[in-house]
Order: C-alpha cells, then structure tokens, then sequence
C-alpha cells in the first residue's frame, strides 16, 4: 500500500507540469490555429504513447475498458485541449487560468458520480457556490452578465471535460497503470486527431515561431503524455478528492507564469477571483473528505 503523501507528492509533480499549460498554449496561438493545437499536440504524444507501449509489450484493454479509454480520451485528449485553445485565441491566459481553477471541485464531483458516493449537502453547496463565483467572475471582467464572452463557454465546457475525463482516468489507472492508461486513451483518439491536424493544416498553414513551436512542443510531449503520468498516478495512489485538492494550486501557478512570460497584468480583480474560485473548490472539496454518507 502506498502512501497518502506519496499520492499527493505524484499529484503536484503533474499539477506543476499542467501549470504551463494555459499560458504555452496562449504562446502557441500567435502563429499556430487553435484546431492544429489542440489536435496536432494530441497526435505527437500519441507517437509517443505508441512507442512506448511497444517496447513494454503492454496487454490491450479489454473491450469494457476500450469504452471507458473513450471517455478518457474525449475529456483529456480531445475536449479539453482543443475547448481551451480555442478560447485562449481572445481571452488572456491570467483570465483563463482563473475560469479553470473550477476544475478541482468539478472532478471531486464527477469522482462523486462515479463512484455513486454520497457526500454531504454542503458539499453540493459549496460546489455549486464555486460554479456561480467562476461564471461571475468570467462575466464581470467582460462587462458584466450581458457581456459573458463565447472563450469562457469555452473555457466552462473545457473544464466539465477535464474533469469527467480526470475521474474515470483516475479509475482506469487503478486497472491499467497509470502512464499506460493515458497512453491508451491516446492511441484510441489517434485516428481522428490526425484527421483534425490534416485538416488544420490545409486550412491555415503554420506561421510559428521558434518560440511558439517550442510552446506547442511543451504542450503535445508534458501536458498532453508526461504530465498525465504523475497526475493519473497520483489519483491512483488516492484518496482521489484529497489529491484533487493539490490541483487548487494550478491556476495560481497558471497566472504567476501569466505574469512572468506574457507580462500580463494580474490586476486585483484577477487575484481576487483567483482566490475566491480557489476557496469555493477547497470548500467543495475538503466537505467531501469529511463526510461520506
């Protein structure tokens, strides 16, 4: 039996690398369409991901487990790459990381779902109390209700598919292991993946940078294959809401990176709603840990 600690230890390893995500992601979007991002990342570590579980000759899934790869892969692999490259096209990466932090409190629900658990009522409370204070923010620094941009839709979708595919990723690992688990759910989406890149290319050509193509570079081999190693082992190792909690420290790692590569301005109303997402979801999710009924 592994350690608690040693489950939270490998969930930061991956939340760290993840925190790179937002603001790489607003790098590549400079000179490379948001579909061949979101896409042409998926199909690199699918290469990857194949080789590697070649050459450990690793046992195929059984055909139940192929249909639960599919949720994983569309969550992780298809939703939330290519949701969120898109939205980050307009919205700052500061703005982006803030929407996101929601995802914690998100997957400590789906994980409620999925393994029919049966928390206490403030837990939905402070769950859904952290939904109205993302979408409020997100409205607020647009302008208000009337002004809720089409990239933090976006950004909400983006989440809602992390975290389906981060609760039953999680499950999977326990099963499978952990890297070979989102190597799987890689090699499933492959096919359409490459379809999309192809048809990303023809559509607009890339006119990156060297710069921006190593952002992408960073996205498709850490965000998309070798950060999901330590996080899916981590979930593995469990308690799986506790080592969600680690997650809460992503989207403040996400805008200090924000702040430091891209000069963004990290203005107060930014920090605050950072911080009053960031309470919602550890509200949300240290309920969870108390009281299972």
């Amino acid at each position: 039996m592994l350690s608690v600690r040693s489950g939270l230890g490998w969930g930061l390893l991956g939340v760290v690398a993840f925190s790179f995500t937002v603001p790489f992601t607003r790098v590549a979007v400079g000179g490379l369409s948001p579909l061949f991002i979101g896409s042409g990342r998926a199909v690199v570590a699918a290469v990857l991901a194949g080789l590697a579980l070649a050459l450990t000759r690793q046992k195929p899934p059984t055909m139940r487990q192929w249909l639960r790869l599919a949720v994983v892969a569309g969550g992780v692999v298809a939703g939330f790459p290519l949701l969120t490259s898109f939205a980050l096209t307009t919205a700052p990466a500061s703005h982006g990381a803030v929407v996101i932090g929601l995802l914690p409190a998100a997957t400590a629900v789906a994980a409620v779902l999925r393994t029919r658990e049966r928390p206490s009522r403030s837990f939905w409370f402070f769950a859904a109390l952290g939904a109205v204070v993302a979408i409020g923010f997100a409205a607020l620094q647009n302008g208000g209700l009337g002004g809720l941009h089409p990239s933090d839709l976006l950004l909400f979708g983006a989440v809602l598919a992390a975290a389906i595919g981060y609760a039953e990723g999680g499950l999977l690992a326990r099963e499978l292991g952990a890297w070979q688990t989102v190597s799987w759910a890689l090699v499933l989406s492959a096919p359409v993946m490459i379809v999309l890149a192809s048809v990303a290319l023809a559509g607009e050509p890339p006119q990156a940078t060297p710069v921006q193509w190593l952002a992408f570079a960073y996205l498709a081999v850490v965000s998309m294959f070798l950060g999901f190693f330590a996080w899916y082992r981590g979930l593995a190792i469990g308690p799986m809401a506790q080592v969600s909690q680690i997650q809460l420290v992503q989207p403040v790692l996400s805008i200090l990176w924000a702040g430091i590569l891209l000069h963004e301005q990290l203005g107060a109303a930014t920090i605050l709603g950072g911080l009053a997402v960031i309470l919602c979801a550890a509200l949300a999710v240290r309920t969870r840990l108390r009281k299972d009924a």
